[in-house]
């Protein structure tokens, strides 16, 4: 619902009401960083698919649903946020493993990372095809392969590596894997887009804030700023846009994934920043900024509510949220362990805000 007020002979949409999002594609981290990032999550979703990237990672269904036992832990008394688990995939993950994670009623996805693309990924895959037995796995049991698409070969540009991916990963993996769900997370190219389009019902891709609103002049604008600094690193202003073309457009292959990823300030601003963006306290009014924007905040109901869902084939919400078209001033710094950690747009005016 869009609450529209005439202010002079202009229409100002002021408040919409939608269906409460889920965010496809989340880092909360783990042990005390939880009670500080959980919170925001749950305050703005009713569901979240939890990335595996720990230290050690979440190779099994049993390591998966203790750290979901940690994440309910610290989730608001009176939330009823859920955390989707998942797993992470090895060169070694045993095909039987896909069924035991079924079974759990809990572990609902498998995470691709190529080895040493991003943090926590060393344990990560060095050749798809040593996996095939496990994704084959996951086809029989209709459970999608979340892929971090990106090479990892040094030769090739960091502006490059997404494409590359598709070419030589991606591609020979969906051949031969046909009706394998794979969503190709946090896409940030034009080349991305026309891949996903071009594939049929079993192939679907995220898109996160950072990525629809921002271009990669946003790292070096006034110096070096590390806040703006993820994997896969922001690029051209052309590749913005036909992310912007595709979440606004209403087709049902591209749904909400934040990837809000939290690093200390302390870990952010130093001589090897880590690559993560923070936006869980702010996500869904980044999101309402950039449809609106776009002209498209009818449509955003259905990339941050319904689309992720359907692939999933998870039911959809029923509650509902309002965002109210409001001027705020986004908080330099939240706490977070021993320090702070700085969020996405942090000091500057957000224009929609959570009511």
């Amino acid at each position: 619902m869009i609450i529209i007020t005439q202010e002079d002979e202009a229409l100002i949409i002021m408040q919409i009401t939608i269906i409460r999002p889920d965010d496809w594609h989340l880092h909360v981290r783990d042990d005390d960083a939880l009670k500080y990032t959980v919170p925001f999550t749950a305050h703005q979703f009713s569901r979240a698919i939890i990335m595996p990237n720990l230290t050690p990672p979440n190779i099994s269904t049993s390591q998966a649903l203790a750290y979901r036992d940690r994440i309910l832990a610290v989730t608001p008394e009176g939330s009823d946020f859920r955390p989707l688990m998942t797993l992470y995939l090895t060169d070694n993950t045993p095909a039987d493993e896909i069924e035991k994670a079924r079974q759990s009623g809990h572990v609902v996805a498998v995470k691709l990372y190529p080895a040493g693309a991003t943090t926590n990924s060393d344990a990560g895959v060095t050749d798809i095809t040593k996996c095939y037995k496990t994704l084959e796995a996951l086809q029989k049991h209709n459970m999608p392969l979340l892929v971090h698409g990106e090479v990892t070969d040094p030769d090739v540009d960091v502006f490059d590596r997404e494409k590359q991916f598709i070419d030589k990963v991606l591609t020979p993996t969906r051949k031969a894997f046909p009706e394998l769900k794979i969503v190709f997370e946090h896409i940030t190219t034009k080349d991305a887009v026309d891949y996903v389009l071009a594939e049929d019902k079993f192939t679907a891709a995220t898109i996160t804030p950072q990525h629809l609103l921002y271009n990669r002049n946003a790292i070096f604008k006034g110096g070096i700023r590390p806040h703006y600094y993820c994997l896969p690193v922001l690029k051209r202003e052309e590749h913005r846009v036909a992310l912007n073309k595709a979440a606004s457009s209403g087709n049902t292959k591209f749904f909400l994934g934040t990837d809000s990823a939290p690093h200390a300030q302390n870990r952010k601003e130093s001589a090897c920043g880590c690559a993560g963006i923070f936006s869980a306290p702010l996500a869904i009014e980044l999101y309402a900024r950039a449809f609106d924007a776009n002209n498209a905040l009818d449509k955003l109901e259905g990339f941050a509510s319904f689309y992720g869902a359907d692939f999933y084939g998870i039911e959809r919400n029923t509650e509902t949220i309002t965002l109210e078209k409001k001027d705020w001033v986004v908080p330099d710094s939240y706490p977070f362990l021993d320090g702070e950690i700085v969020p996405l747009h942090a000091g500057e005016t957000e224009s929609w805000q959570l009511v």
